[in-house]
């Protein structure tokens, strides 16, 4: 007679590299369609179940706590029949063995490999970059270690004025300590937004108390036993107890590189989300398809649905990259961008500017189609502007009317 045993140990083994939303979400479409499949095993480097990163921003401002935003708590894991090896990462894969080796010496057989390793903040290499007080903000333990600083410390500086930065600044300047951003660039969140939108947006920010050098380059943070200061390339300084890097991220491929996968920028997948190995797919920040990397939830999701069906055995989805669209997360602040908002001579710009209600406007046309779209101030339209971007849909019948928005658009059309 076949016990329990028996049929958990002849199903095939996936194993999960990485307990992030990646993986997870991954792991969630598999058992959609093949919930009995696998024996599944999940090693995470984090001591925790699997937990929203993008909301970690409202964590640290004081709107949420840790557990509103748990996506999977351990029980998840347990009602699923999925092992889970929090705060035990993989150091080691034999592909050769089939195998993989974590930190503790604990080894899995794998007939499937899923990594979701994601991405590792970039630390400027600049002298004292390895002082007590300079930090990432990638993690929960960060968001930890912020909060201990605000209680004990009053100047915070983050370095990088994109979109987490911005938010890592907002929270901290929420629990009471002065904060400055340093930006290398002349405009903020210059990767998402047009000049004159960054413009509203600074001073948006600094009405609420933000400060912000800009063209600023980071020469060496200063302190003998934890940081002090920054100083900057032309001489200048400014006092620092806490240092945020947020000056973008690495995907992270070590592992992959080690076990002899096809790397470039991040590991490389087909459209299927399978390494160059058939055993071994990939998902998230540390994959390179069509020489594009991810960094945003839209494609990540689109990626694990994808491999999910395909780790199920029901190979018939391809993955297609997509426009993809940022908003701020900073409240009050009302941003939003999406497609190809630069444009360049084959394009042109309806605008729309209200300062007196702070209203920015600026759509972008390649012919009869919308291919780009900054918002700031009146958002509530982005995502039917993020719809024409991806459908391609012809605009003609209501090009002057588009820079007002959906309703004025159905009138006329």
């Amino acid at each position: 007679m076949e016990t329990g045993a028996d049929k958990r140990a002849a199903k095939p083994s996936l194993v999960v590299i990485g307990n992030g939303m990646a993986g997870m979400r991954t792991v969630e479409e598999l058992l959609k369609l093949a919930p009995d499949l696998y024996d599944i095993t999940v090693f995470g480097a984090e001591p925790h179940g699997n937990y929203n990163r993008i909301m970690l921003s409202p964590v640290l401002a004081g709107d949420k706590s840790i557990d509103d935003i748990m996506l999977n708590p351990r029980a998840w894991y347990d009602d699923n029949g999925i092992t889970l090896h929090a705060g035990d990462p993989v150091i080691h894969i034999d592909r050769r063995q089939r195998t993989v080796h974590a930190r503790s010496g604990l080894a899995v057989k794998y007939d499937r490999l899923l990594l979701a390793t994601g991405s590792t903040p970039f630390i400027i290499p600049v002298p004292g970059h390895q002082l007590p007080g300079v930090i990432a903000f990638r993690d929960i333990q960060d968001v930890d270690t912020m909060l201990e600083a605000a209680r004990t410390h009053r100047h915070a500086v983050v370095i990088g004025g994109g979109l987490l930065g911005l938010e890592a600044a907002n929270g901290l300047m929420r629990q009471g300590m002065e904060v400055t951003v340093v930006h290398v660039t002349d405009a903020l969140m210059n990767q998402q937004l047009d000049k004159p939108a960054a413009a509203l947006l600074k001073k948006a920010l600094e009405d609420r108390g933000l400060r912000f050098l800009l063209n600023a380059h980071t020469e060496e943070i200063v302190g003998p036993d934890r940081v002090t200061a920054l100083r900057f390339k032309d001489g200048s300084s400014i006092p620092a107890d806490l240092v945020v890097m947020t000056a973008g991220v690495r995907p992270n491929i070590t592992l992959a590189k080690a076990a002899g996968l096809h790397c470039e920028r991040a590991i490389i997948v087909d459209d299927t989300l399978q390494t160059y190995d058939p055993r071994v797919y990939a998902v998230g920040e540390c994959v390179q398809h069509r020489k594009a990397t991810f960094g945003l939830v839209a494609p990540i999701w689109d990626q694990a649905r994808v491999c999910g069906a395909h780790l199920a055995g029901a190979g018939h989805r391809r993955y297609v990259q997509q426009a993809t669209a940022t908003k701020l997360k900073v409240t009050g602040v009302d941003l939003y961008s999406a497609g190809d908002f630069i444009g360049g001579e084959d394009t042109e710009d309806l605008v729309v500017r209200d300062p007196r209600r702070g209203i920015y406007k600026r759509l972008v046309l390649r012919g009869t189609r919308l291919v780009g779209a900054v918002l700031y101030g009146d958002v509530k339209d982005g995502p039917w502007y993020f719809d024409l971007i991806q459908s391609g849909r012809d605009i003609s019948a209501f090009r002057r009317e588009l820079p007002f928005g959906q309703a004025m658009c159905q009138q006329a059309a």
